[in-house]
């Protein structure tokens, strides 16, 4: 899997590897270890969840506060969504800024 950096530091795009043949295909959607190597420090990824939505559905306006803040891992199995961060911490050096991804099966 490879990951990209975006604009906003914690907002990292990992694009899996597919490995397909006749049988069909496999895909590693997340690996722990290789995305701490990459950012350089230890997660705490303790929750995985999916949802479905019907077509010009918005789902999700997501805020947390530590001790309660979450790290997200977003999916697209089937179609296509456009996920987007916006940056409202305080005193981050991107406050305001926003990255929009288009995530698709």
């Amino acid at each position: 899997m490879q990951f990209v950096r975006t604009k906003i530091e914690d907002v990292v795009i990992i694009e899996p590897k597919v490995h397909g043949d006749d049988r069909g295909y496999f895909v590693e959607t997340f690996r722990a270890d290789k995305l701490e190597e990459f950012l350089g420090f230890k997660l705490n990824f303790g929750q995985d969840n999916e949802s479905k939505s019907s077509k010009g559905v918005l789902r999700g306006l997501h805020y947390q506060l530590p001790p309660h803040a979450q790290t997200k891992l977003v999916r697209v199995i089937q179609g296509r969504v456009l996920d987007v961060a916006v940056d409202i911490r305080r005193n981050s050096p991107t406050l305001g800024q926003h990255v929009a991804v288009e995530l698709s099966a």
